[in-house]
């Protein structure tokens, strides 16, 4: 059974951007872990931090459950995703654990720091989890295994620059936009805060759109969730691509993306 460990910034990150992908490889028979690195502190106009950290605690857990993945309390405050040497020996003390197959994370490019900074420390702490010589917080040993780490598209669609970015993995979610409507409804704080604001059910509409913006860049698919594949280069060999090789036919690469990555002849 292959391990999926899904890596964000915020509750309802997993949700809007990855959870589709999830979704397939739960029913492929792979291990889902899923984690937040901040608690959503300041993801309100209305509570305290007490009360909206226990709130989207909750929302998450509970969208977690839905598709049977283990959930991992986050580790610090929105906008405290630090790339520091105390947060990075905890997040690789935390992946050692997991050792999983496939590492999904964000784009190394978004609107805001704690997602690209979330990105950064998950990429390196990957990276240190066979490094007998680099401690972490708490001890875990060192893992020697395979592990291939996909970044999802920026919340957007867009680098912090407003730039278009371009899978290369088209995942097709088509068959289960519902249940990945259902697990982003669980973050009722934000749903009803942007209800207020931006009108009834702005939120998951926006969630939708941004799914059906990446099928039609693909031209295959009505929904769709867009990865790049991270270098091989420490950790994992060259033509590893578990992603494609688990989903099968529900995942389209496309050749002019990998025509730009390059080949030296």
């Amino acid at each position: 059974m292959k391990k999926v460990f899904a890596i964000a910034a915020h509750p309802d990150d997993i949700e809007f951007m990855m959870s589709g992908t999830m979704i397939l490889l739960k029913e492929a028979g792979c291990e889902l872990h899923y984690m937040n690195l901040a608690n959503g502190s300041c993801g309100t106009t209305e509570y305290d931090v007490s009360e909206i950290v226990r709130m989207r605690t909750t929302e998450a857990q509970n969208a977690a459950s839905m598709i049977g993945a283990n959930f991992l309390e986050p580790l610090v405050n929105d906008l405290e995703v630090l790339y520091t040497m105390p947060l990075l020996r905890q997040l690789t003390a935390i992946i050692r654990k997991v050792a999983p197959d496939i590492l999904l994370v964000p784009s190394p490019q978004d609107y805001m720091e704690d997602h690209s900074n979330t990105s950064r420390l998950a990429v390196c702490a990957a990276f240190c989890r066979g490094m007998r010589n680099f401690a972490t917080e708490p001890a875990q040993p060192p893992v020697q295994k395979n592990m291939t780490v996909y970044h999802v598209l920026p919340y957007g669609l867009r680098d912090g620059l407003g730039k278009l970015v371009r899978p290369g993995h088209f995942v097709d979610i088509s068959t289960n936009m519902l249940l990945k409507r259902q697990m982003l409804a669980m973050h009722k704080s934000q749903k009803e805060w942007l209800d207020k604001s931006q009108g009834l059910d702005a939120y998951l509409e926006t969630m939708r759109e941004m799914c059906a913006d990446i099928g039609k860049m693909c031209g295959r698919f009505e929904y769709a969730e867009g990865w790049r594949k991270h270098s091989y280069l420490g950790f994992c060999e060259k033509n590893d691509d578990p992603l494609a090789e688990i989903l099968g036919e529900k995942v389209f690469i496309d050749p002019a993306y990998q025509k730009g990555l390059g080949e030296i002849s």
